[in-house]
């Protein structure tokens, strides 16, 4: 009886790598590497895990929450903003500067209309709630254009 063995010829091995790799590097062409969904609070958005979300009035939104509720007395005011800052320095600095990155990267990209779905800072949708059904509709043209 001959002797099994589970070393599979090198020209097989050479086959099954390189179909296995084709197949990776096709799929990973077809996906999509960057989901940017712009909007604000008044237009809700479903979104989808992948998906990073910006709003763009959070850092406003972030202001009258550290401002609430401030004495008339400017003095009164100015010494309460400051300990609220003191108390979230951390969280507040984070929270501000993921709000106006956000902005900021909405603005470079050339956002004209929210809600916006950008796929790879390259293709948007415009007016679309549903995050998924925009990516795709964006994956369905790039599969048309290839």
């Amino acid at each position: 009886m001959p002797a099994i063995s589970r070393k599979m010829p090198s020209w097989r091995w050479t086959t099954g790598c390189a179909l296995t790799c084709g197949v990776l590097l096709f799929s990973s062409m077809t996906a999509v590497a960057e989901v940017l969904v712009v909007t604000d609070g008044h237009h809700p958005v479903q979104s989808i895990t992948s998906a990073r979300v910006v709003e763009l009035d959070s850092p406003g939104r972030l202001e009258a929450e550290l401002f609430a509720a401030l004495p008339a007395d400017p003095e009164q005011a100015a010494a309460l903003a400051r300990e609220r800052l003191r108390q979230g320095a951390a969280d507040l600095q984070h929270g501000f500067a993921l709000a106006y990155q956000g902005v900021a990267d909405a603005w470079r990209l050339g956002v004209a209309k929210i809600p916006a779905v950008v796929v790879d800072r390259r293709y948007v949708i415009y007016g679309e709630p549903d995050v998924a059904r925009a990516v795709a509709r964006i994956e369905a043209y790039r599969g048309a254009q290839r």
